[in-house]
């Protein structure tokens, strides 16, 4: 069984099978308390499975971008569960939750596809899929204003650790490698704004 954990926006916790169907999944929007919130969306999302901790094999975890303070929370959370428990810890960019999403909603749809979060301070963290790709080219900060151009722009406010583990299985599916065990932040903590998101490794 499969656990992922993002809080790249809010805190999502969700239960996937191998084969893709979702056992439970528990979401909340609040981007401030992610610590209080992580241990007892694991908690109650395995109870929802009706599973418990030794049944879960993987643990997938959303790398951003995100904020520094909410992000790390997400990441330890999922790498210490995966340590504790002896299963395989598998670190996936948060927006690509996102592109999954919305390509199951648009199965039809051609094109590349540039997915968006709120980055704060004004600006977009902007991730470009090219079309039949399920990795980024990309992962830029722009003003609202100065977005890049594509065929297609899912803005959202959400990530869906449901969709981050349905796009690694599609990943394993094409025989895909996992992403390097590296966060990539928004900005470090207090830090001036950077030209781009910071990858940062441990």
């Amino acid at each position: 069984m499969l656990l992922a954990i993002d809080t790249s926006a809010g805190t999502d916790v969700a239960i996937v099978t191998p084969h893709g169907r979702v056992l439970g999944e528990l979401r909340s929007s609040d981007t401030r308390h992610h610590a209080e919130a992580v241990g007892d969306a694991i908690e109650t999302v395995l109870a929802e499975a009706g599973l418990s901790p030794q049944h879960i094999t993987q643990v997938i975890g959303g790398m951003g971008p995100g904020p520094f303070t909410g992000l790390r929370v997400g990441v330890a959370a999922a790498r210490t569960f995966a340590f504790a428990r002896g299963a395989r810890f598998i670190p996936m960019p948060s927006h690509d939750a996102a592109a999954h999403e919305w390509r199951a909603a648009h199965p039809e749809a051609n094109g590349d596809l540039l997915v968006s979060t709120d980055a704060r301070r004004g600006e977009l963290a902007c991730s470009r899929y090219e079309q039949g790709l399920l990795v980024a080219s990309s992962c830029e900060l722009h003003r609202p204003d100065a977005v890049p151009g594509a065929a297609h722009h899912f803005d959202t406010r959400t990530i869906s650790a449901a969709h981050l583990a349905l796009a690694w299985l599609d990943r394993e599916a094409q025989g895909l490698e996992a992403e390097p065990n590296s966060i990539v932040y928004l900005r470090g903590a207090d830090a001036v704004p950077s030209n781009g998101p910071k990858r940062v490794t441990g």
